[in-house]
């Protein structure tokens, strides 16, 4: 470069190089750490909705009612969000496919055993959730003791249920915040068909759960005793 500076000559060509080496730097790593960062997230919000149990349980224990509905409803939408994004991202892992719905879990049977320990709910009802709980963790321990592995998906009714547990769940905690016209239409809503609604698909999803899996056992065992 006739005329420049000599300085200039040595500043331009290190700062091309200095440029090409972030520019691959970052074209390597980056999208790398990105893609990491994506696959956990889904995880940790689901890891982040089971730790607030705890908290859910000591406010509602001691009747903190309307700070339990704000943790009720992060839960809610944590629930929505990191299903969101394991879907966008293709970030669905087998760790999100356990926790998550342990997480759901969690949550209602602790609400649904302090419920009925505050008698806002019938005794009943809290021996048909975790009871039906119960049975279905047994028999998953006892098909994976016999036959290994063991692909775990809910099933429709399963869903249906988990679902009116939430809303029954919801509705009381809005009733005991004492929110004006809001509980009083929540009350409204908790006639005791809610609670008989609840106890019919406990029953019926827990026996769901028992046929198609006691199925699945029976015809694992044929094959293998076919070998």
């Amino acid at each position: 470069m006739v005329g420049s500076h000599p300085r200039m000559s040595l500043v331009w060509p290190l700062s091309r190089v200095l440029l090409l080496h972030r520019t691959a730097a970052y074209g390597c790593a980056g999208p790398g750490r990105k893609r990491v960062s994506r696959e956990q997230l889904p995880n940790a919000i689901t890891v982040a909705r089971v730790l607030l149990v705890l908290p859910t349980a000591w406010l509602l224990w001691n009747a903190q009612y309307p700070a339990a509905l704000v943790l009720m409803t992060i839960a809610g939408a944590s629930d929505a969000v990191d299903g969101w994004l394991a879907r966008r991202w293709r970030a669905q892992s087998r760790f999100g496919e356990a926790f998550d719905p342990l997480a759901d879990k969690l949550l209602v049977a602790v609400m649904v055993v302090i419920f009925t320990l505050q008698s806002h709910l019938p005794l009943w009802l809290v021996l048909i959730v975790i009871g039906r709980d119960i049975c279905i963790v047994g028999g998953a321990v006892v098909y994976r003791m016999l036959f290994g592995a063991i692909e775990f998906a809910p099933t429709l009714l399963s869903k249906a249920n988990t679902a009116a547990q939430i809303s029954v769940l919801l509705m009381l905690l809005v009733e005991l915040c004492r929110f004006g016209w809001i509980s009083d239409f929540a009350a409204l809503l908790l006639d005791p068909w809610s609670f008989l609604l609840l106890g019919l698909l406990g029953v019926s999803s827990g026996i769901d759960y028992v046929v198609t899996w006691g199925l699945r056992a029976i015809r694992e065992s044929r094959l293998r005793g076919r070998g």
